[in-house]
């Protein structure tokens, strides 16, 4: 399957439809902006690199565990004891329509044990000053879960700082495999980031709730700020070494077996045969 690229004013998207539909490459003002497959720390599972839809679920899953009206559902887990970031990510999608500046593409959801059948279908539309990105999920074949997000992977610059601002108060409570237990505290010091401070050597991997749209990163030359719709509040930060997540979405991480268990306001979403989920960013720079 051949590499779709889109250009607008100097601007260029490189999206690989074989390879989870991700952005391999977006390169604005000259520099790269997203983290390539050859600096991800592995490549398996296909989650270290790009930006990637996560659908039709976002971040982890307690071992695998769905419970459904119908008794509990076990997917095989693909980052263990977790099945994490949904079914999208390491499939090929289909280009349904494409021109020099969007493209839209389609994914069959299977793997893992996953029951409720259904299709993706996402679009991006560069422009010279902003990134749209949406993403759909239908087509159930009985009820189940649903939830979206993309996981950008964006890179550091190599002898400077970033600044990250994420206008949220409070993260989730998570145990030894970083899966959310329902409980929500306050940010520390060091996860406070609405004051958009550099990150130095914070070693973030956070799910703060109730955020306020847009989370911003400030490369020394580009602003670039991630504009999300109301239904996407909660937002994964991670910061390794070797670069930048900000992962909008619209669920918690383990959104099923939380909702199952009493916990309120996780975002999930049950989707009947018939029903759709949709989400939506915008990304926009100035320099």
């Amino acid at each position: 399957m051949v590499m779709v690229e889109l250009s607008a004013g100097g601007v260029v998207a490189q999206i690989d439809p074989a390879d989870g539909g991700r952005i391999v490459s977006l390169v604005i003002a000259g520099v790269e902006r997203i983290l390539p497959k050859s600096r991800a720390r592995a490549r398996e599972p296909a989650i270290y690199w790009g930006c990637y839809p996560m659908v039709p679920w976002a971040g982890r899953l307690a071992n695998g565990r769905i419970p459904t009206k119908d008794g509990e559902v076990q997917l095989e887990p693909n980052l263990p004891p977790s099945a994490i970031h949904g079914l999208g990510f390491d499939k090929a999608w289909e280009i349904v329509e494409q021109s020099a500046t969007a493209v839209t593409m389609r994914c069959e959801l299977c793997g893992l044990g996953w029951p409720f059948g259904g299709h993706a279908r996402q679009t991006l539309r560069l422009g010279v000053r902003s990134l749209e990105l949406e993403l759909e999920v239908g087509g159930y074949t009985k009820a189940g879960p649903a939830g979206l997000g993309w996981h950008p992977w964006f890179t550091r610059p190599p002898r400077a700082d970033l600044e990250l601002c994420v206008d949220a108060s409070d993260v989730l409570v998570v145990d030894a495999d970083l899966v959310p237990t329902g409980e929500v505290r306050e940010v520390s010091e060091s996860e406070d980031l609405r004051s958009c401070p550099p990150l130095g050597d914070r070693r973030l991997d956070h799910v703060y709730v109730r955020a306020k749209s847009p989370a911003t990163l400030r490369w020394p030359d580009l602003e670039l700020r991630i504009g999300y719709d109301a239904s996407m509040r909660t937002v994964v930060v991670h910061t390794p070494v070797e670069g930048i997540c900000v992962e909008p979405q619209t669920m918690w991480p383990n959104a099923p077996l939380l909702t199952a268990s009493g916990v309120r306001g996780t975002g999930l979403r049950t989707l009947e045969p018939g029903d759709t989920l949709a989400a939506n960013e915008e990304w926009t720079w100035i320099r």
